[in-house]
C-alpha cells in the first residue's frame, strides 16, 4: 500500500528539510511513500478564512483518488502513542486499498468538503506545532510505526 502525506505549503527551514530528507530516505526500505506539497494560495490575504479553506480543500481533494483512505491530521482527531499508531496503520493496511493519504492542512484547517471526504482524523498532540514541524514529526512517526510492525529495534518500550 502506498502512503501519501499531503501538505498545504512548503517546508522552508533547512533543518526541517534535512530531517524530512533523512526519514524519507529511511522509509524507502519499508513502503512506497510520497510527500505532496500543495502551493499556498497566492491571493490568500484578499480572501476570508472560509474562502481559503474552500480553495485549499479543492486542491487537497484533487490529489486524492476515490479509493484512497483519507486521514486528516487534526487537533480534534484520535490520539495514539507510537505502538497504537502502528496498530492503526496495520489495520488500515489489512483493510486493503491502493493508498492511504494523511493530510496536513493550512493555517485555518480543513473545508467542510474535506471533512466529509475524510475516513478519519488523527491528533499528534494537544500542543500546537508549526505546520512545517508537523511534517517532520509525522514522517518520523510513520517510520517508527513501520519499524515497530517489523519488530525492529528503533522504538524502545
Amino acid at each position: 500500500m502506498k502512503i501519501q502525506l499531503i501538505c498545504v505549503g512548503k517546508t522552508e527551514r533547512a533543518y526541517l528539510k534535512e530531517g524530512e530528507s533523512e526519514y524519507l530516505k529511511r522509509l524507502k526500505h519499508y513502503c512506497s511513500f510520497e510527500k505532496i506539497e500543495i502551493l499556498e494560495l497566492k491571493n490568500a490575504k484578499k480572501l476570508r478564512e472560509d474562502q481559503i479553506k474552500t480553495e485549499e480543500g479543492k486542491l487537497i481533494l484533487a490529489k486524492v483518488d476515490r479509493s484512497t483512505q483519507l486521514i486528516l491530521l487534526d487537533e480534534n482527531g484520535k490520539s495514539f502513542n507510537s505502538v497504537g499508531f502502528s496498530k492503526f496503520l496495520q489495520k488500515k493496511f489489512n483493510q486493503g486499498g491502493k493508498s492511504i493519504a494523511f493530510v496536513v492542512g493550512g493555517a485555518y484547517g480543513f473545508s467542510d468538503e474535506v471533512y466529509s471526504r475524510a475516513n478519519g482524523k488523527i491528533s499528534l498532540s494537544e500542543m500546537t506545532f508549526s505546520h512545517q514541524m508537523v511534517r517532520l514529526f509525522f514522517i518520523e512517526q510513520i517510520y517508527r510505526a513501520l519499524t515497530i510492525l517489523k519488530g525492529e529495534p528503533y522504538h524502545h518500550q
